[in-house]
């Protein structure tokens, strides 16, 4: 097993080990398992070596270099980093360097973690399976002929492949909780506010998230707790203190209430649903009260969300242009040089969610479709209200399945779009959620049990997933 970031970064710290061993520990790692894996965009070796050794020479000195001393981290290649190239694992994107580092990336560096690199993900961060990159799809470090998960497939399979300690992925409909589950990871999508979305490329707006991946729930109590806060420079950011998670680990889940939801969309895999209803008796046994709550605008959340994401994305991609940064094909007019920059810049799911987008937000159609989305959106908010009145936490699967077999979806878009069933509602109504690894299913790969929680609930949820993991 890798060493916990809260273990290496006290290491670190106390000086019974150096940041560069650390480091030249994980990119051993990298050099001999990236090739088969393509977690990188980017490896980010000599930067990470310089700063490594800044941290050791201030260990040295009897200073402190933050909470995250000296631990390998891992960004999604579609948060800015100042000067690195910046792509979306998108062609458009094509030598793109950033003039900015995102807030996240700078809490991450001022907490002392060292930045390994940039990994793949679904182009522009649209997709389940991290099959839609233009440079290639990354392969499951448990099964590398399996999918890790996506959008944030690099991030993760970084982590579980001991790439980096921990790691950085953003969640628009469970683009870092399915990729968590798939990869037996946990992976965490706090409150929508709760982390600055400054510097994040953006799919959409209003759904975003950016959140850790980890091997532990305490890591990810500790990770969050370093980038969440509020940001003047983002305009959604919370006016909210941080939770205080990092505490809430241990507490136990005695005289909680655990919501069952009563109407749970179907289509699971049996040993999914057998690990749930084992995680629901492992918090019965540890105090907590399993109450039942209905959902019935759930199912409707897939359909609602496929018009929200792709009219907010085809708004925020039509910036790519060809005119201020990123590739551009040459044609005849400027209309027609828009139009073959975008033609060779964005892969097939990229136009195909743009088309949607755009097609919902057209006259005549914007009242018929994304109108009536919006309602759709409105009322899984008041389902969840109506649901956390008569309990703290809810639990459901993470994903209908564990990891499956590269192809297996990729010529039916509805069948990959299913992935994020349980998923996309959280988004919709902007709450926390994320998914702890709990036991194995079909072909002995991970499940994933997600943990979700009413806005700015990330105390009673990080209690549940504490549990989780001792029962796990």
């Amino acid at each position: 097993m890798f060493p916990s970031v809260i273990e290496l970064a006290g290491a670190v710290r106390a000086g019974s080990t150096t940041a560069a061993g650390a480091l030249e520990q994980h990119l051993a790692r990298v050099d001999a398992r990236e090739g088969e894996i393509h977690a990188f965009n980017l490896v980010t070796a000599d930067a990470a070596r310089r700063d490594a050794a800044a941290i050791d020479a201030a260990v040295a000195r009897g200073e402190d270099p933050g909470p995250l001393a000296g631990v390998p981290v891992a960004l999604k290649d579609n948060l800015c980093t100042r000067g690195v190239p910046t792509t979306c694992s998108s062609r458009i994107l094509e030598g793109w360097k950033p003039p900015y580092d995102a807030t996240v990336v700078e809490r991450l560096r001022r907490a002392g973690a060292v930045v390994v690199g940039k990994t793949n993900l679904d182009e522009f961060a649209m997709g389940s399976s991290t099959e839609n990159s233009a440079f290639g799809p990354t392969r499951n470090p448990l099964d590398t002929s399996r999918v890790p998960g996506g959008s944030s497939g690099g991030s993760a399979a970084a982590v579980a492949a001991g790439f980096a300690a921990a790691s950085l992925g953003s969640d628009t409909g469970g683009s870092i909780r399915q990729p968590a589950a798939l990869c037996g990871l946990v992976g965490v999508k706090p409150t929508y506010g709760l982390v600055s979305r400054l510097g994040l490329v953006a799919f959409a707006s209003s759904l975003d998230q950016i959140g850790p991946f980890t091997h532990t729930v305490a890591d990810a109590a500790l990770v969050l707790e370093v980038i969440a806060g509020h940001d003047p420079l983002d305009s959604t950011s919370l006016p909210s203190p941080v939770p205080p998670v990092r505490r809430a680990v241990d507490e136990g889940v005695a005289g909680m209430r655990i919501g069952r939801v009563s109407d749970l969309p179907e289509g699971s895999e049996p040993d999914v649903l057998a690990r749930l209803d084992e995680a629901f008796a492992a918090l019965e046994r540890a105090g907590a009260t399993i109450v039942d709550v209905a959902m019935p605008s759930m199912q409707y959340g897939l359909t609602a969300y496929y018009l929200v994401a792709p009219a907010e994305a085809s708004s925020n991609l039509a910036r790519y242009d060809g005119v201020r940064y990123g590739l551009r094909v040459e044609a005849g007019d400027l209309n027609a040089t828009y139009a073959a920059t975008r033609a060779a810049g964005f892969g097939a799911e990229v136009k195909r969610r743009i088309m949607l987008g755009t097609y919902a937000l057209s006259a005549g159609y914007y009242d018929a479709y994304y109108g009536k989305a919006l309602k759709v959106r409105r009322l899984i908010a008041d389902d969840f209200a109506a649901a956390y009145a008569s309990c703290d936490a809810i639990l459901t699967p993470t994903s209908p399945s564990v990891a499956f077999p590269f192809g297996d979806k990729t010529s039916d878009p509805l069948a990959m779009y299913l992935c994020d069933v349980f998923t996309i509602p959280t988004n919709l109504a902007g709450h926390a959620a994320m998914s702890v690894p709990f036991r194995t299913g079909a072909h002995g790969l991970p499940v994933g049990v997600q943990v979700l929680a009413p806005a700015l609930g990330e105390v009673a949820m990080f209690r549940v997933a504490g549990e989780l993991e001792r029962a796990a």
